[in-house]
């Protein structure tokens, strides 16, 4: 699949589903979700990319002066503006309709596995933020071994429009190639149960069936820690990488 063709069919994935994503305990709460916007505070103008929902959006807005929630999916930006009360534009993270310099602080999280071009996003971050400005991003990474291929695969079961996570050495690998100074580094593991996992992106019975039976392997274990009672599979947890990058 081409990039083009990658991010029509993530927006209408996502488009599908924006109801579930502002329901989700996951994104809309956690100690990952505090730190994220604790590092824009007292901001002027905050840029939030790939805002989903709306959660980071409106976390940011307690203590930043304006911020814009932007997705590549209508739904989604919808799904925000109208939860939150907030301004909203659809726009390609890769591909920003802002002028340079236009932000003091910009946002991402949880969403760059999905983006076929992670450079250019990094870069396009770069470029629309004023000197000294403030990259703060999250996102899910990889194991850094033979475990990597399982952990994508198991993830595109459940989504086929994730692309591909990567490890945090990469992450910051790109922020400096873009100019940035990394000022903070953070990796955390976020719990989540294991149906509603599944449920939010609603995946077609094959690949359920795959699923319930790769979580339960040797590799599933090692890489998300998973929980099993009763020999239903119960919870599992995933490793972040929070990085507050200043340009």
């Amino acid at each position: 699949m081409n990039d083009l063709n990658h991010k029509r069919a993530t927006t209408t994935s996502f488009g599908n589903v924006a109801g579930s994503y502002l329901d989700s305990d996951v994104h809309q709460s956690g100690v990952d979700l505090e730190l994220l916007a604790s590092w824009c505070d007292g901001a002027n103008r905050v840029l939030d990319i790939a805002c989903g929902a709306g959660h980071t959006a409106a976390a940011l807005q307690k203590n930043a002066k304006t911020v814009l929630a932007a997705d590549a999916t209508p739904e989604m930006v919808e799904t925000a503006t109208e939860a939150f009360a907030l301004p909203g534009t659809v726009a390609d993270a890769e591909r920003l309709p802002f002028a340079d310099g236009s932000f003091d602080a910009v946002t991402c999280r949880i969403a760059a596995h999905h983006f076929p071009n992670p450079r250019a996003f990094v870069n396009e971050g770069a470029r629309i933020l004023s000197p000294g400005g403030v990259f703060a991003f999250e996102d899910n990474v990889a194991p850094e071994d033979e475990l990597t291929d399982f952990y994508n695969r198991f993830e595109r079961l459940r989504d086929a429009t994730h692309g591909e996570a990567y490890s945090a050495a990469q992450w910051l690998e790109w922020f400096r190639e873009a100019g940035f100074t990394i000022d903070e580094v953070a990796t955390m593991r976020k719990e989540l149960e294991y149906e509603s996992w599944v449920e939010r992106t609603n995946p077609d019975e094959r690949s359920r069936e795959k699923l319930a039976e790769l979580v339960r392997k040797p590799e599933a274990e090692t890489v998300y820690d998973v929980s099993i009672e009763d020999g239903t599979v119960r919870g599992f947890s995933n490793e972040k990488v929070l990085i507050r990058a200043e340009k």
